[in-house]
């Protein structure tokens, strides 16, 4: 049986597909930087000398990596209005995104915080930095490169996980395919252009990152 392919059939639709990958862009963006704030945030959490905030953020981090991501995501959107707490379907999808990013970058960020040598931070506390200063300045920044690699990843996946957005008609770029294939019934042509959409998405923020970790890490060994 041979089947011949017929992308032609996709042009007088490609305004949806632009604005399906330009919806996953900003979704992606937006949720990367919360996520990096929150994953930061979870791992100064879980290293903290107060029981309370070590076992939330442990927590929070448990509930998530062990929890399938629809199932928050639907939670958010479909539970928390039963509470009172209201959110449209990008609101939704966005913070489902930001939380899930953010619990597994805790983790992350914690292991890159475990391998700190003891004897900077012991000389940044004889210096007379605050507990903040020594976070920040001395453990947070050599910790944030150890993992860098392993941040990139995790952001890359939740980046891909967006397209569990189209289950809450999140008009994001597998939202699209979706609706072009229901309408012209090229199912292969239509999931085949989004994969490779997502793919060049992939790679091109694996490339903005790389260059962006080149620029900071090298500009901060110059300071050094």
């Amino acid at each position: 049986m041979s089947y011949e392919l017929n992308f032609s059939a996709l042009l007088e639709y490609q305004d949806i597909l632009v604005a399906g990958l330009w919806m996953t862009v900003k979704l992606t963006v937006i949720t990367t930087l919360l996520g990096i704030l929150l994953g930061i945030l979870g791992a100064a959490a879980r290293r903290h000398r107060n029981p309370l905030l070590q076992y939330g953020a442990k927590a929070y981090v448990e509930l998530i990596r062990n929890t399938p991501f629809i199932v928050q995501l639907f939670f958010i959107f479909f539970g928390l209005p039963a509470i009172g707490i209201k959110l449209n379907e990008i609101e939704a999808g966005m913070l489902a995104l930001t939380i899930n990013l953010g619990a597994y970058l805790t983790e992350i960020i914690r292991a890159g915080i475990d391998g700190t040598p003891k004897g900077q931070v012991e000389a940044a506390r004889t210096l007379g930095l605050s507990n903040r200063q020594i976070f920040t300045r001395i453990i947070l920044p050599p910790a944030f490169q150890r993992v860098y690699s392993s941040i990139v990843s995790q952001c890359i996946i939740v980046m891909l996980g967006s397209a569990v957005l189209s289950q809450i008609s999140v008009q994001e770029l597998t939202f699209a395919a979706n609706f072009i294939q229901s309408r012209n019934f090229l199912s292969i042509e239509s999931y085949l252009v989004a994969a490779l959409l997502y793919l060049m998405l992939a790679f091109l923020m694996r490339f903005i990152f790389n260059r962006m970790g080149a620029w900071a890490f090298s500009r901060k060994e110059k300071h050094v």
